[in-house]
């Protein structure tokens, strides 16, 4: 897989919390729209081409017990999330054939259909992106390094709350468990 050499019949996209709620907020080395707009050009062409995109989302239960323990530091979000805050942005969609998955913690894998979805369709590469780089998409990154996945980081469709979390995770983390890429060397392939 060194030389990015997808099957098309077992890789699937996974975009990782790019919601009404997340894309608003600031994000580094990336803007929130340029993530968006490299995610949407996979996704467009993962359809075209009869592969599986799969947009992840977080919302929380209607009674919040099913969240994240409370941060201490003050550093956490707080207060009541806006109506349309887990929505999907509209330039992803979702359209028709797309799987909607909502996560309740950081990784898309933990409490999700998504490792029983990936098994029936006999998915065993994924291309991962979305915000943010160091929390959602290393979250679900790692656990599908345990579960066996291959995986693609598309760099330039994920950002971070700041440059040096997500350059991190893109330098130190990601290399050690799966490929990183930029969109467009993805785009040529698929």
């Amino acid at each position: 897989m060194e030389n990015l050499d997808i099957d098309k019949h077992q890789t699937a996209l996974v975009v990782i919390d790019l919601q009404k709620g997340i894309v608003g907020r600031p994000t580094l080395p990336h803007k929130s729209d340029e993530v968006v707009k490299n995610a949407a050009a996979l996704a467009e062409k993962f359809r075209k081409n009869s592969m599986p995109v799969f947009l992840v989302r977080v919302k929380p239960s209607a009674d919040g017990k099913d969240g994240l323990r409370p941060i201490t530091d003050g550093a956490g979000w707080s207060g009541t999330p806006q109506p349309d805050w887990s929505e999907i942005v509209p330039e992803l969609g979702p359209k028709a054939d797309d799987f909607v998955i909502t996560k309740h913690q950081w990784g898309a894998f933990y409490g999700t259909e998504l490792d029983l979805e990936f098994r029936r369709r006999g998915i065993t590469t994924m291309v991962l992106c979305g915000i943010s780089t160091n929390i959602g998409v290393e979250s679900t990154a790692r656990f599908a390094y345990e579960y066996g996945y291959n995986q693609i980081f598309a760099e330039d469709a994920m950002s971070a709350m700041s440059d040096d979390e997500h350059t991190a995770t893109v330098t130190k983390i990601f290399p050690r468990i799966g490929l990183v890429r930029k969109t467009d060397q993805i785009l040529v392939v698929l």
